[in-house]
């Protein structure tokens, strides 16, 4: 069984006298410890995915079984409890409390978590924060830390209730190019070595290019699902001559391979 199955999902924005088609009858399988982005012009139905598949909306029509259960007929407290067992969030804007340390944005999901003592929640958000490289930034609050410190932070917050699934919306478009390099090495890494479930929406095709399987959309339709990022790549600009995409995945690649190399060397 697949960890998520949708079924002709579409999702339909009645907006009076118009109606927005901003998800087409799409079908779709995600298995267990994929790294998949879904990429796409802007109104391309990206986000609208993402937002189905992260249990933020329910869809207008069709199938959506997350680890087999039933989604698109769950109510909003329904889908409130599935996103907090399974699922974390990393978005462009970090969504961090300026007025809360570190270890406490961390540590509000777990407030939720019935049974577990202040203790315990401490104890999982300090280690937590120490997994992505905060272990000595515990006590300092978001506006006495970078860009890429406060996203370690979402993260740490978005992992602490150990979800089989870490969902990123524009997680690097707050961030510098080298910060935004860092920030996608953590997540090939819980990829890699913790078999965490990765799907990310990105306009960045240098975040894209980190992916296992890269799913491209126009006009709220899934036109290319490909694990050849030159493919997605020719997908997402088809006037481009197929020998230019290719020699411009070469050159990220390259770029991008030894960004990677120094990371895990320090």
């Amino acid at each position: 069984m697949a960890l998520i199955e949708l079924q002709n999902v579409s999702k339909t924005y009645d907006l009076g006298e118009v109606k927005v088609h901003a998800l087409r009858a799409t079908t779709l399988t995600i298995e267990e410890g994929e790294y998949v982005a879904l990429v796409g012009p802007s109104g391309s139905g990206k986000s609208t995915l993402m937002n189905t598949l992260g249990c933020l909306d329910r869809p207008t029509t069709g199938s959506y079984q997350l680890a087999g259960e039933e989604v698109a007929d769950m109510s909003r407290d329904e889908r409130a409890r599935i996103r907090n067992r399974r699922l974390g969030f990393v978005f462009q804007n970090f969504n961090l409390l300026n007025r809360t340390s570190a270890l406490e944005n961390v540590e509000l999901p777990l407030l939720y978590a019935a049974g577990m003592s202040a203790k315990e929640r401490r104890q999982r958000a300090t280690a937590m924060l120490g997994h992505v490289g905060l272990g000595d930034r515990l006590d300092h609050h978001p506006s006495q830390l970078s860009g890429g410190q406060q996203q370690r932070v979402a993260i740490a917050r978005a992992l602490v209730n150990e979800p089989a699934i870490l969902m990123g919306d524009e997680p690097t478009g707050n961030l510098d190019t080298k910060t935004s390099r860092d920030v996608i090495e953590l997540f090939r890494k819980l990829n890699e070595e913790h078999r965490i479930t990765v799907i990310l929406v990105t306009h960045d095709q240098d975040v894209a290019r980190y992916a296992k399987r890269t799913i491209v959309l126009r006009d709220g339709s899934i036109v290319t699902d490909t694990t050849d990022f030159a493919e997605a790549l020719q997908a997402l600009h088809p006037a481009l001559p197929v020998d230019a995409a290719e020699q411009s995945l070469a050159r990220r690649t390259v770029s991008l391979d030894q960004h990677a190399a120094s990371v895990r060397t320090r």
